[in-house]
Order: structure tokens, then C-alpha cells, then sequence
């Protein structure tokens, strides 16, 4: 899976794509690195409303700390089956949505084109001490039959409330192999 996507997207416009509210807007766009905040879109246990909340993107890997003492970020969830990352996958108010405007090679937006159109890539987070984190849900990429290469989980609008409402026996049915190239974000 690419670790890099763009969003060129303010949070008025990440709302309107994903139905959200949205609040101050503290994302200036780019590329999102791991271990810096980046928009996300989650659901609202009490209230069912979706909202922006910005996340730091990555898990910290156990034992991550290298000797210079940097953290080594988990950016990507290609094992949906794994103890580690299960406990958040069963449980819907831990699941989000990670808006996007490119992934991977896709050229980023013209900024005389207009605004860039937003797309949802599936994905899982959960409050660490006081920090919330966020991973991006990966698929095998199907037309590589070594299974070396996997893409993000890119949702259109039915699939987005599914994987943010369904119980996981019915939202994993999303987590499939991608059969072509990832869906483009334009």
C-alpha cells in the first residue's frame, strides 16, 4: 500500500463530500505524514452525526521506539483477522473514514481547477492516552498475484455508512480485494 495521500480539501469541503459537520478548519492540505494530525471523519455514538476530528495518522508499532527516539507509525491495517486490531474493527464508534483528494500516484488537484473532489478511505482509530490515532484499512491488490502490493479501502456513499453503522460481521464483507485500480478520488 502507498503510505501517501493528499487532501487538498478544506473542512467545509471534506463535510459536504463525506455529510459532516464540520468546525474550525485547522488543516492547511497536503500530504498527511505519518505521526502528524490529519482530518478524519467519525460517527457520533449518542447523536449518529458524522464530524471532522483531526487524528494523528499512525499506531505507534509496540516496542517502536528506535534508538534515536523516533516512533515507527503503523499507517495501514492489512490484517483485518489480527487480535491487534480487532478489538477496534468490532466496534463501530472505532471505525472512521479518512477523507482524501489523491492516493498514491494520482496527481494532486490543479489549484485552477476548482476544488478537489474528496473521496473516503476506510479506516479504524482509538484514543491513545490523550492522543487519538487513526490506520488506513488495505486490501490486496487482486490483479498481483504475488499479493506484494495492497491499496487503501476506497467506500462510495452506501459503503461509508456501512463500515461507520454495520456490526463487523457485515461490514467486513467491504474489506475485499481490489479487482482493478484503487477508485479514483476525482
Amino acid at each position: 500500500m502507498t503510505r501517501i495521500y493528499r487532501l487538498d480539501a478544506h473542512s467545509r469541503d471534506i463535510a459536504e463530500a463525506l455529510s459532516a459537520d464540520h468546525g474550525p478548519d485547522p488543516w492547511g492540505g497536503g500530504e498527511p505524514r505519518p505521526g502528524t494530525f490529519a482530518p478524519v471523519v467519525v460517527r457520533s455514538s449518542k447523536t449518529a452525526r458524522r464530524f471532522i476530528r483531526p487524528m494523528v495518522w499512525g499506531y505507534p508499532a509496540p516496542n517502536s521506539l528506535t534508538p534515536a527516539g523516533d516512533v515507527q507509525w503503523v499507517t495501514s491495517v492489512r490484517n483485518v483477522a489480527s487480535p491487534f486490531w480487532i478489538g477496534n474493527l468490532r466496534h463501530t464508534e472505532l471505525r472512521c473514514l479518512v477523507p482524501a483528494t489523491s492516493i498514491g500516484n494520482q496527481p494532486p488537484a490543479h489549484p485552477d481547477s476548482g476544488p478537489a473532489s474528496v473521496c473516503a478511505m476506510a479506516g479504524i482509530w482509538r484514543d491513545l492516552t490523550d492522543i487519538p490515532v487513526f490506520a488506513i484499512i488495505s486490501v490486496d491488490d487482486a490483479t498481483d498475484p504475488a499479493k506484494k502490493r495492497s491499496t487503501p479501502l476506497i467506500l462510495n456513499s452506501a459503503q461509508q455508512h456501512m463500515w461507520l453503522t454495520a456490526d463487523w460481521k457485515a461490514a467486513s464483507r467491504l474489506v475485499q480485494p481490489a479487482q482493478k485500480e484503487p477508485m479514483a478520488c476525482a
